[in-house]
Order: structure tokens, then C-alpha cells, then sequence
């Protein structure tokens, strides 16, 4: 008697590999990111930033730390760090750059986005 044996292949994600011309990370947002990925217990892991409706002037950012890319993200790395951004998103945030200032008042991860043609004095919202 043979056995039947299956192959059970796991899908990789179907994604593009950009440059820092989509975004960049400085130093400091890299220590950052690398930080909490490892205390996540992901060290391989990704950052994914996206714009999404919201805000007090209509688009706002959002970060969140994954596994990997999924599909149809491009991925980036910048300053040792693995950044992914969906297609729509990219187009939002194509030439910005991410920061992390550590301080009491007004610290955390800002971005700086050559795109956004206002934004509000929080400084988490933006218009394109």
C-alpha cells in the first residue's frame, strides 16, 4: 500500500520592494520601531503605515506593527527597518519621512509629508 502524501504550500504575499523615495525612517524612529517589534516578540517584523479617512483635516495616518508585507504592499526598508505602505496609502505619503522625538510633550512619531497641503495644529491629520 502507498501512502498519498500532499504538498500543502503556504502562499507568500504578493508585494513590490520600493525605495526611501516612498518613505523614509530616520535613525531615531528605527530605534524606536526596532524596540517595540522586539518586545512584541517580532523582531523580523514590519512597520505598516497607512492613510485613512479621519481626523480634523479629513486624512490622518495610521501605524501598526505586522508579520509581514501583505499583498500588494511595496516594502521599503530604511535605516534598517522594514516598512510596508498599500498602494493607495503610497500615494499619499510618496516623499515623507518618519520621525520619533522622544520628549514629554509633543514626542512620539511625527511625519513630515511634502504632500499634505495643511494640516492641524495636533499635528496627527492632514489634507492632501
Amino acid at each position: 500500500m502507498i501512502a498519498a502524501t500532499t504538498k500543502i504550500q503556504t502562499a507568500q504575499p504578493a508585494f513590490r520592494v520600493g525605495d526611501e523615495r516612498l518613505i523614509k525612517i530616520t535613525p531615531s524612529a528605527a530605534g524606536k520601531v526596532s524596540s517595540l517589534l522586539t518586545k512584541q516578540g517580532r523582531p523580523a517584523g514590519v512597520l505598516r503605515v497607512a492613510v485613512v479617512g479621519g481626523g480634523c483635516s479629513g486624512l490622518q495616518y495610521k501605524m501598526d506593527l505586522q508579520d509581514q508585507p501583505a499583498n500588494r504592499d511595496i516594502l521599503v526598508e530604511s535605516s534598517g527597518v522594514k516598512v510596508v505602505v498599500d498602494p493607495k496609502s503610497a500615494l499619499y505619503v510618496t516623499g515623507s519621512e518618519l520621525d520619533y522625538i522622544d520628549a514629554l510633550q509633543g514626542g512620539g512619531f511625527k511625519v513630515k509629508n511634502p504632500n499634505a497641503a495643511a494640516s492641524c495644529s495636533c499635528g496627527e491629520s492632514f489634507s492632501a
